[in-house]
């Protein structure tokens, strides 16, 4: 499918290759030079023969579809383990102002108390009736940085030392993180419209750095432990944190306070990435959220703009299997593209959103994404987008598949949280 091949009518799928490849050392932000890769067709098995039925999708090709991602991008991810724990280790009922029940609860991932385990912090509105819909998805700095409240346990991880990691000293936190992401996170509002909150810090199951996952879930759930030598296929730190939002997901099916067939996965950056694959991997979740994910996540892989194949895997070669190491300059040899990666979520509803600012996660190659994932949300007689271009800024649209791409720069924020809770109302009805 030819980039510029837009229409309004549907995309048209282009016989001929450009010649170009993906630079490791060079960054393009010019949209002539993109490159005209043709993208392989969601709705074309790999016997040739093509997908016209949401039965066949379902019972056939998406099996196809997720399978080429495990073997090539994300890698193959262990099973739910039969002996999970969960803990209830703090309650209380008159958070936020008496707004909310606040809970802390520890969840034991191989059923061992000394074993590895990750702490979900939850939010439930007060004063709401039967269960309530949820957002989950995993945090950057730790449950404490999410809100200021002081009486959230400070968590005691490994985390990266970088500008925006308030108040990390030596790779730990301090006090002074506490609310330090607060505002990528909106608990208030989110509170406010009848939702749950549920999340829990990444580096709780890996830490994210090369060496991380000699730390964490990884080496714990493999015979070899430390000294494993993975499989080309074997999950990266991206199937890791995923796992780990399908294990929130399985705590909060057993809270009584949650409606758990109406839980949003939602993530940013590279938890924007993770969100799609947690969706993709996990059909129970209800929703899939992804925001400024960009290359890895939602952005075409085979458009050469902002970050690259290449460039992931210098920088992070740990988040992906790999397998995923050989399409470095060569993204037309990966047999998969991110618009099939949005299509997995269907007919669930996916919202992916951009940042004007955020050229380095190509916000139109997260558009087309979305879009380009509309044949297969038409085979379940769902709309996508409901737009034939890229929309302008601070203009949501979409049916099934919502886009925005909003002013500013790579973050989350309240102008994405509205349009999530907004999205949500409509499919999540009560």
């Amino acid at each position: 499918m030819q980039f510029t091949q837009l229409l309004a009518g549907g995309l048209i799928l282009a016989a001929s290759l450009s010649a170009f490849a993906q630079r490791p050392n060079t960054t393009n932000y010019d949209e002539s030079k993109v490159g005209n890769l043709p993208l392989p067709d969601p709705l074309t098995c790999a016997d040739g023969s093509k997908v016209t039925d949401a039965k066949t999708w379902q019972t056939k090709r998406r099996a196809e579809v997720f399978g080429l991602f495990q073997t090539h991008v994300y890698g193959r991810s262990p099973a739910k383990p039969a002996n999970l724990v969960f803990e209830v280790t703090k309650t209380e009922p008159k958070a936020l102002g008496g707004t909310a029940t606040r809970k802390e609860i520890a969840i034991y991932l191989t059923g061992k108390k000394d074993g590895p385990r990750l702490d979900l912090l939850v939010f439930v509105p007060n004063g709401v009736k039967g269960p309530v819909p949820a957002f989950l998805g995993c945090n950057f700095n730790g449950n404490h940085a999410v809100h200021a409240d002081p009486t959230i346990t400070l968590n005691p991880r490994w985390m990266r030392n970088s500008q925006d990691k308030q108040g990390v000293v030596n790779n730990r936190a301090t006090e002074a993180s506490r609310g330090s992401e607060a505002s990528r996170w909106q608990v208030e509002m989110v509170i406010a419209k009848g939702y749950a909150l549920a999340t829990y810090y990444y580096g709780d199951v890996e830490p994210d750095h090369a060496e991380g996952w000699k730390d964490g879930l990884r080496a714990a759930m493999s015979k070899g432990g430390a000294s494993t030598q993975f499989a080309p296929d074997a999950w990266g730190a991206i199937g890791a944190w995923a796992w780990g939002l399908s294990r929130g997901l399985d705590y909060l099916e057993k809270d009584k306070a949650i409606d758990a067939k109406k839980v949003a996965v939602i993530g940013h950056s590279r938890l924007g990435k993770t969100s799609l694959w947690a969706g993709a991997s996990d059909e129970r979740f209800g929703m899939v959220i992804s925001n400024n994910s960009g290359e890895g996540g939602a952005s075409i892989s085979r458009r050469d703009f902002g970050e690259t194949i290449a460039v992931l895997n210098k920088n992070f070669p740990h988040w992906f299997c790999g397998n995923y190491k050989q399409y470095t300059g060569h993204p037309e040899n990966l047999p998969v593209d991110m618009h099939e990666l949005a299509a997995l979520a269907a007919p669930r509803p996916l919202y992916i959103a951009s940042a004007q600012e955020d050229t380095w996660a190509d916000p139109k190659g997260e558009f087309l994404a979305g879009k380009l994932a509309e044949p297969v949300y038409a085979l379940f007689g769902k709309k996508g987008t409901g737009v034939a271009e890229w929309p302008a800024v601070n203009q949501p649209v979409g049916e099934s598949i919502g886009y925005h791409v909003r002013s500013g720069k790579h973050d989350v924020t309240a102008y994405d949280w509205e349009q999530y809770l907004r999205f949500a109302d409509k499919h999540f009805k009560r």
